[in-house]
């Protein structure tokens, strides 16, 4: 069972980072043709589907099956997990940030540059780089 869960963990977390990496990139396009009624129309509509048809779920998906693998391992000594679960604490409030920006893009009251969602979209991969590195090199 366990083996079936991580190859389940894996794929819901290369979903929810396809979301991560996906949005920000949407909100420079979003930001930079804020003039163009009909561009922005679509995009508002990519935007509400990534968020809520592939990353809400991959997200639940990728935790859930998380705690299981936690669970499994153990919780214990591990300080390494200790530090991948604040990680992905911080992930989660970085997810939650993209929605709170589409809604704001959705009342067209979101006033970021496109320059200030290209540097925002670096957070997921710094996130991502040190989460990978904890779990396969386990340092603590």
């Amino acid at each position: 069972m366990y083996s079936w869960m991580l190859w389940f963990h894996i794929i819901s977390l290369v979903s929810w980072f396809a979301a991560l990496f996906y949005m920000p990139r949407l909100f420079v396009y979003h930001a930079e043709n804020i003039d163009n009624e009909g561009f922005v129309k679509v995009v508002k509509i990519m935007e509400m589907k990534i968020y809520k048809y592939i990353g809400l779920p991959a997200m639940w998906a990728t935790l859930i099956s998380g705690a299981y693998l936690a669970y499994e391992i153990g919780f214990g000594g591990n300080g390494w997990l200790h530090v991948k679960i604040v990680l992905v604490l911080i992930l989660m409030g970085y997810f939650f940030s993209l929605g709170f920006f589409r809604e704001k893009f959705l009342k067209d009251e979101c006033k970021k540059s496109g320059k200030f969602f290209r540097a925002y979209n670096e957070v997921p991969t710094i996130l991502l780089l040190a989460i990978v590195a904890l779990v396969i090199i386990k340092p603590f």
